[in-house]
């Protein structure tokens, strides 16, 4: 594997290069017809809106008559906001989606669906995410990893709402269902080359080559790379918020008979990041150091420079998809995955917001800590389905089975001291990580295995306009694991005994689903549909004890309307929807205890919140085309999680167990947030001119789950945890398409932007009543220009 990882670059590079030079020599393996058939499809194509082909039944089935609330970005919508992986998804571009780093980490992503998915920490082996991210229906199981470079995109479908029936585990908040393009068995190539600001550069090629011997090929390799946001004033350091992203990605597909193909794909991906820098934006009550000067608007140049590397992450993974069609109304398909992930995170963009003390005297005081981790997972998985039609029925049943095993551990230390008393002066600190202590580590293998069927039936009354659909999933979820070093050591259990501490838990649950569904017309479509999920049980590796809890699960009663009018130039799809949410998984802080005694080190440990919550909301989507070449989209989501209270079971530091219920905020979750956009395409003499505009808007979301100090409703003494800024973010792409450059080659000069007026807002704050109030800046405007040709 390193040794794929370290050609990766090269590989990248040399395959951009020929593709580009492929293009511009014009070979003829498309004739001049075919490419005017295809211009004459295009132009049919932009009277009025076309259909829009998803899978979230497992099947292929137009995006309005699926009973189900559904946002689609194709690959062009992705290419018009410039959206390179799924952390490019943090701007709202769909108002239910939420995309965040986690903490300052860009390497490991947080994923929520109308407010459900992630509330405490999920960066960690034995604990799971409430959103499922499938590509090409294999499940990645790791919030580490999701930010590195998405290949050849055909569609990106955020199914919202639980979805445990044909998904199963981990998907009560919802799915991302990421669908690439597969071999065409034809000659076709896309290469795009691009430069832009904070040294920014990109380069993709797609290849796919004719079909030989009932065997078709392609080749996608993307390389990117982008200079820090931030400067950090250490010589030799790395800044802050850079990345350096390579991958390839290789598919054969044979296909020796009518009805039977076999897809085989391998890809490799490299993420080299650095982190986002966490700025201090108020004072808090102790004295703060000369040097940890305030930051209230986003940064250039960190106010003191400190050691940091970047974070490499190395992916890989096999996939092998059969498909066989006994009889045109039968499809046997069966999914084998095995992936491997190694991910190393060095953060250490918070000096800042750690240069304070009560005492005011800063000699000899250490700060810039340093946190490390490295984490390992690989996962293996099968899937088979069959997927059916029957006089009056649609079916699909199948099975699955899922296994990882996952590692990691964690140090802190700082790097850098003091060396006079008001702060003023410091040095850093030479250290070796292997030196340094080992904070916790822990292993975890988790097996899941499930049986799954759903099924519609259209009665032969009203014109077969009446849709009944009933499913039910059987999973049965299983975590082994070992919680082996804390603070350096053996951990030490309730008994005082130091000793590695296992977790051995077992978890079995069916999720039902029923949807009504009615077809007022061929346009109009009306459904209601009742559907649970569940997120994992597990353990908190940040705990002393290595505590088990128990899965968190949601039920939800939604109903929807897809209609389309206006000669097919108008498309309006809208849900609203309520239900419950249980045995919430609460992260609450507790002190360390050693031979019995209580320290002021905190440690983090998890329990299933007593009490019911709730989730309602409603989303709307509405396209329009006008007149040709012109589409206007608009989307709104207002979302609302009630957390019921919850009282910390465990002692303080001076052994006292409160016996106050807690306020519980719903995390990365906006109360409103919208999107639009507007696509404009003319023809010109030779060319094509496509413009594109999308503004979005969220109103701001709390980052932590509790308040930093509360005593009691009411009380004045209460200090509340901050949300984050609202935001408004306006994202461009302006291009001079369909350019002949040979006999079947086209080109196309775009110039691009994200972010386009440079508006700055708080996404990620956070309230210490010491320290103060810390947090992170959305990005700054950034642009460039690129050059595409197809062939």
């Amino acid at each position: 594997m390193k040794r794929s990882s370290s050609f990766l670059p090269a590989i990248a590079g040399a395959a951009l290069a020929a593709g580009l030079s492929m293009a511009f020599a014009a070979p003829a393996h498309a004739s001049a017809n075919d490419a005017a058939a295809n211009d004459a499809a295009a132009s049919d194509d932009a009277a009025g809106l076309t259909d829009i082909v998803v899978t979230a039944q497992k099947r292929e089935e137009n995006l309005q008559e699926t009973p189900i609330s559904i946002s689609v970005l194709s690959g062009e919508q992705m290419a018009n906001r410039h959206v390179t992986s799924l952390l490019d998804l943090t701007d709202g571009s769909i108002p239910s989606l939420r995309v965040a780093p986690f903490f300052s980490r860009p390497t490991a992503l947080i994923v929520n669906i109308r407010g459900i998915g992630v509330l405490g920490d999920s960066n960690q082996p034995a604990r799971d995410q409430g959103v499922g991210i499938y590509v090409d229906g294999i499940y990645l199981g790791r919030a580490q990893g999701l930010g590195t470079a998405l290949f050849d995109i055909q569609s990106v479908e955020v199914l919202k709402g639980p979805q445990g029936t044909l998904f199963g585990r981990n998907t009560e908040g919802g799915a991302v269902n990421i669908t690439t393009r597969k071999p065409s068995g034809e000659y076709h190539l896309n290469a795009t080359a691009g430069v832009g600001n904070y040294g920014s550069y990109k380069g993709e090629m797609h290849l796919d080559l004719p079909e030989i011997a009932g065997i078709s090929f392609k080749l996608d390799a993307v390389a990117g790379k982008r200079d820090p946001f931030v400067t950090n004033p250490l010589p030799g350091a790395e800044g802050f918020n850079s990345y350096d992203k390579q991958g390839l990605h290789v598919a054969a597909l044979w296909q020796p008979a009518a009805g039977f193909s076999a897809l085989y794909s391998f890809d490799v991906s490299r993420d080299s990041t650095t982190p986002l820098y966490y700025q201090l934006l108020a004072k808090g009550s102790n004295t703060q150091a000369v040097l940890g000067t305030l930051q209230p608007a986003r940064a250039e140049v960190a106010n003191v420079g400190v050691p940091q590397m970047r974070n490499i992450g190395r992916t890989h993974g096999h996939a092998l998809t059969l498909e066989f069609d006994p009889s045109p109304d039968l499809k046997l398909k069966s999914i084998t995955s095995y992936r491997e992930l190694a991910q190393a995170q060095f953060d250490n963009g918070s000096a800042a917001s750690s240069m304070s003390n009560a005492t005011g005297v800063f000699t000899g005081v250490g700060f810039s800590r340093y946190s490390l981790a490295q984490f390992r997972q690989n996962q293996a998985s099968q899937e088979f389905e069959a997927i059916g039609t029957l006089p009056n029925l649609d079916y699909v049943v199948g099975a699955m089975w899922y296994q990882e095993r996952v590692e990691d551990n964690a140090q802190a230390y700082n790097t850098a001291q003091f060396t006079n008393a008001d702060g003023s002066a410091y040095s850093v600190l030479t250290l070796d990580p292997a030196t340094q202590a080992i904070d916790r580590a822990s292993h975890v293998t988790a097996t899941s295995i499930g049986l799954f069927g759903q099924a519609t039936w259209t009665p032969a009354m009203l014109d077969e306009r009446i849709h009944l659909t009933g499913g039910l999933r059987w999973t049965r979820d299983a975590k082994h694991g070992t919680l082996f070093i804390v603070n350096n050591a053996l951990p030490v259990d309730r008994n005082n005994v130091s000793r590695p501490i296992p977790l051995d838990a077992a978890w079995s649950r069916v999720d039902p689903m029923v949807n009504l569904s009615f077809d007022a017309s061929r346009d109009l479509h009306f459904y209601g549909k009742w559907s649970t999920g569940y997120k994992s049980g597990g353990a908190n590796s940040r705990s002393q004890e290595y505590d088990r809890f128990n899965p968190e699960e949601v039920s939800i009663f939604e109903i929807g309307a897809k209609t389309e009018f206006w000669d097919r130039r108008a498309r309006f799809n809208v849900a609203g929807y309520a239900g419950t949410y249980k045995n919430i998984q609460v992260d609450f802080i507790r002190p360390y205890e050693t031979g019995g005694l209580r320290t002021t080190r905190t440690t983090l440990s998890t329990v299933n919140a007593p009490g019911t919550g709730g989730v309602h909301g409603v989303e709307a989507e509405l396209t329009l085309a006008p007149v040709d070449g012109l589409t206007l989209s608009a989307s709104y989501a207002h979302t609302y999680v009630h957390i019921p209270a919850a009282v910390n079971p465990y002692p303080n530091a001076a052994g006292v167990t409160s016996t106050v219920a807690v306020p519980v905020y719903a995390t990365y979750t906006p109360s409103d947030a919208a999107s639009g956009s507007v696509d404009y395409e003319v023809p010109l003499r030779g060319m094509t001119l496509r413009a594109h505009l999308d503004a979005n808007y969220d109103s701001g979301y709390y980052v932590s789950a509790a308040d930093p100090k509360y005593v009691g409703p009411g009380d004045p003494t209460n200090i509340y945890q901050p949300k984050g800024d609202k935001s408004f973010v306006v994202n461009g792409r302006l291009a001079l398409a369909d350019i002949r450059t040979g006999a079947n080659a086209k080109a196309a000069i775009a110039l691009w932007a994200r972010n386009l007026f440079n508006e700055q807002h708080v996404f990620y704050r956070s309230l210490s009543p010491t320290s103060g109030m810390q947090g992170f800046f959305n990005e700054p405007r950034t642009w460039g220009v690129e050059l595409n040709v197809k062939m």
